[in-house]
């Protein structure tokens, strides 16, 4: 795993990791928001990966895409790479509601960011590998 860069590293939690991407959660428990970072340094960029990674990091996302909407069932997914505050590329994955408290308006700072707390953590790491374990399309490690 690469460095993550120090908002990453403030705003998220470590899952694990597939064959490309880390991916990480932010800690927010107001949406299920999701983070995919590639495993490479120096990109800040979707293009400037080589070939083989941007077929990889879209294999990776869209397995991912189909086990938020199967666990999370949400009434849209906003899948983004901004980049505008963290350089770093990264991609973010987030189940949104028609009820969520900014829909439907962007999320980026719209309401404060409501922590996770130890039992609202483990039910999701409980879901997501529930689901890995079904769909076996995709090698993933959890983190410690």
């Amino acid at each position: 795993m690469i460095q993550l860069h120090p908002q990453l590293e403030k705003d998220c939690i470590i899952l694990g990791e597939f064959s490309l991407c880390t991916l990480l959660l932010l800690n927010d428990a107001n949406y299920p928001w999701f983070i995919l970072l590639p495993n490479r340094d120096g990109i800040s960029e979707i293009h400037q990966l080589a070939e083989t990674d941007r077929q990889q990091l879209l294999t990776e996302s869209m397995f991912f895409c189909h086990c938020l909407e199967q666990v999370f069932r949400p009434d849209k997914l906003n899948i983004a790479a901004l980049g505008n505050v963290v350089p770093q590329l990264h991609i973010h994955h987030i189940a949104r509601y028609t009820t969520d408290a900014c829909w439907p308006a962007p999320v980026w700072g719209a309401i404060t960011a409501k922590p996770y707390n130890s039992l609202q953590l483990d039910h999701m790491k409980s879901q997501l590998a529930n689901w890995f374990d079904r769909n076996n399309g995709e090698e993933f490690r959890w983190m410690d």
